[in-house]
């Protein structure tokens, strides 16, 4: 929608000094000539948007100006919020008092918005820095290199950024790998010496499939599994009330899942409150694991 997309013009704007229109028109997937549309329509609605000339020019927002709230409805509004707070909490280049006022809210009362989203982690330090990294060579369409730390081992990427993504309660950077020539998410926390590159790339065409990043995660692997009674509320956090069946022998689970590590790990913090019916070769891990844990206390 072209009122979505000018908001979303509005805070790239806002979080840059300067953007030019390739890079809008990219983001936002639509010609350049779209992008100019919307400028003219984002200075109509009275926000003094600036085109530079020349080299070193592009598209800046002038400072000072606060936007008229009246444009934008009370669900718009609080989105907006919500959402400059859950960015302040990642990135120390967000000043959000600072930045609300320039959309024309009270910083005082827009901090009791009800709805906190808090998207740091215990390693917030390292990965601000690595947003930051990210974001400029996004913008720059440079590469990055980084260490990637993985099931199948430790590798040295280099790939071309697209896009960081905060899904499935994790912080992910998209791009195109160099070494294995395909679209590839990599997440920030298996991520480190993360490098930008002085060489550029040309962006390419992201094919529409790969935009779809749940499809990447599929569940086509099944595990049924007996908890006692006791786990109800971990399996309600984890799956929803109407994923397990009470039976006399427990809860009983019956799920689709991707990554087979990932599910043996979580069984594991169950400890003896939970029994694998199947897949068998899950079973068969889960009680060599137990038998080397109970060696290491003999």
């Amino acid at each position: 929608m072209k009122v979505d997309r000018l908001l979303g013009i509005l805070t790239v704007l806002l979080q840059n000094e300067r953007v030019t229109a390739p890079f809008l028109a990219e983001k936002f997937e639509v010609n350049r000539r779209t992008i100019g549309r919307d400028i003219d329509a984002l200075c109509r609605a009275g926000i003094p948007v600036i085109t530079h000339q020349g080299a070193g020019g592009g598209i800046s927002i002038a400072e000072g100006f606060k936007l008229d709230k009246s444009i934008l409805t009370k669900d718009e509004l609080s989105g907006i919020i919500a959402g400059i707070k859950g960015l302040g909490t990642v990135s120390e280049r967000v000043p959000i008092e600072r930045t609300l006022e320039k959309l024309g809210f009270n910083a005082v009362a827009s901090m009791r918005e009800p709805v906190v989203i808090d998207l740091a982690s215990h390693y917030k330090g390292s990965l601000t820095r690595k947003i930051e990294i990210i974001k400029n060579a996004v913008s720059e369409s440079r590469l990055v290199e980084f260490d990637y730390y993985s099931g199948k081992g430790e590798s040295r990427r280099r790939i071309e950024p697209y896009f960081v993504i905060f899904q499935w309660s994790a912080w992910y950077v998209f791009g195109f790998c160099a070494q294995r020539q395909d679209w590839r998410l990599f997440k920030l926390a298996r991520l480190w010496n993360l490098q930008r590159c002085a060489e550029k790339f040309s962006p390419q065409e992201i094919p529409p499939e790969q935009r779809n990043f749940d499809a990447q995660f599929t569940d086509e692997n099944r595990l049924v599994a007996i908890f006692e009674k006791s786990e109800k509320y971990r399996l309600v956090e984890a799956y929803e009330p109407g994923s397990f069946t009470e039976t006399p022998e427990g809860l009983r689970l019956e799920i689709g899942f991707t990554n087979r590590d990932y599910m043996i790990s979580w069984l594991l913090g169950f400890g003896s409150k939970v029994k694998v019916i199947e897949p068998e070769d899950i079973a068969e891990e889960i009680q060599t694991t137990a038998k080397k844990i109970l060696s290491n206390y003999k």
